[in-house]
């Protein structure tokens, strides 16, 4: 398999882009190389400038539980597209939007959308403070909520993956606004909740996080969250921008049944298309200006496009089982372990719904400290390995791989077999 006419397009891009990338983790520092170009995509499949054809597990960092150019969400765009491309005005099909998120998940009685998930988590933030009339903020290694100046603090994904725990240009006085704890540490949240309770605003979580690659949260740790911040008049943020309507329907509170004062979306509410929300309980979320004092606009929020796309992903995902998926995901990952257990290789596989990270290390893994334990270096060989083998893996370590309902048992078979080989290439120095 060759990847000259990628290597070409990606020297032109140095030229032109900060890294060759419009975001990080595409520039495959983490795993060496160059990235692929790509030209389209179709179902499960990627296909890149030099005609190569690949299983993909990136779905767009999550966002395509549809798989790519699902037909229903390609003919939504280009009605909208037909109709105009931004008005700067309301339109009703905003509101049908809003009104399905909130029917899925009803913890969200308002909400607001705008046009990412990083803008989704910085405004949710912002009115968590303007409600409370506090200041500081807590948050959890290795959970990444986009690239804000607060949260960038011992942060995940791209800034894990880059070796870049704090971002140049964060002033010292932003940072000193955030507490940062452990992940799954119930202990040592609970003793800060109780010293410092009158300076949080907010406590801010991936459910399941997928920044760090997948870690679950254990037994009880999301119910005591909620626990402690309602006993303090602390909001509870959710960032579900990548477990929103992917683990199930209703996203990750639906699964654990615990309930945040907010939510923030992404990702799938756009059918690929760049959009966010964020909403919850109705006296937060009617601080926002017009309706209150918390100041937050955007010309492109609520953009037709994107709204008109998300409406047809989300009702064709509210037919769909979102148990097949997760057996299908469940099938793939058993495969991957049962390949594991057989060459005696140490990694880790956890697994969330339809998402994944296979660890390169034999620890279990709960917590950030645990993902920083894994092997980079067999991670990148085992990467490429798999992607010479026509399977196309996030370029880091330390990301989500992501199944859609277009995954078939032929790709999971393919992916078997080219896992089993890439295992023991991965194994060599």
């Amino acid at each position: 398999m060759r990847f000259d006419k990628s290597k070409k397009h990606f020297e032109d891009a140095l030229a032109a882009m900060p890294g060759g990338v419009s975001s990080p983790v595409r520039a495959y520092r983490a795993v060496g190389g160059h990235p692929l170009f790509i030209r389209r995509g179709r179902g499960s499949k990627l296909y890149d400038e030099d005609g190569n054809g690949f299983i993909d597990y990136v779905m767009s960092w999550g966002a395509l539980v549809l798989g790519h150019a699902d037909p229903s969400v390609v003919r939504a765009i280009r009605a909208a597209a037909g109709r105009g491309t931004s008005y700067g005005a309301p339109t009703s099909q905003e509101t049908k939007l809003c009104r399905l998120i909130s029917a899925a998940i009803p913890s969200i009685e308002r909400l607001r959308l705008v046009n990412s998930g990083t803008e989704a988590t910085m405004s949710a933030i912002r009115l968590s403070r303007g409600f409370t009339g506090r200041d500081k903020i807590i948050k959890f290694e290795g959970c990444y909520h986009g690239h804000s100046d607060g949260l960038l603090v011992r942060a995940g994904s791209g800034a894990m993956t880059c070796g870049v725990p704090d971002s140049a240009g964060v002033p010292r006085g932003i940072a000193d606004e955030t507490i940062v704890c452990p992940y799954n540490d119930v202990d040592s949240i609970a003793s800060i909740i109780r010293k410092r309770h009158r300076e949080i605003a907010c406590v801010i979580v991936e459910p399941v996080c997928a920044n760090m690659g997948v870690v679950l949260p254990r037994d009880g740790f999301l119910a005591a969250l909620r626990e402690l911040t309602a006993a303090h008049g602390i909001v509870l943020i959710f960032d579900e921008v990548i477990t929103g309507f992917r683990l199930t329907y209703g996203g990750a509170q639906k699964l654990y049944n615990v309930s945040p004062d907010l939510t923030c979306l992404g990702k799938i509410i756009g059918g690929g298309l760049p959009i966010g929300a964020y909403g919850g309980r109705a006296e937060i979320m009617e601080r926002l200006s017009p309706a209150g004092p918390v100041y937050q606009a955007g010309t492109l929020s609520g953009n037709p496009i994107a709204v008109n796309s998300g409406l047809a992903a989300l009702k064709e995902l509210a037919h769909l089982d979102y148990r097949a998926l997760d057996e299908r995901t469940q099938l793939l990952c058993d495969g991957m372990v049962e390949g594991m257990k057989r060459e005696g290789v140490g990694f880790t596989l956890n697994r969330a719904g339809s998402m994944f990270t296979l660890f390169s290390t034999s620890s279990e893994v709960t917590d950030y400290q645990g993902a920083k334990r894994a092997d980079t270096a067999a991670y990148a060989r085992y990467f490429w390995s798999m992607l010479k083998k026509g399977i196309n893996l996030p370029p880091s370590q330390f990301e989500a791989n992501f199944l859609s309902f277009k995954h078939s048992r032929n790709d999971i078979k393919q992916t078997i077999s080219s896992h089993n080989a890439a295992l023991r290439f991965a194994a060599t120095k």
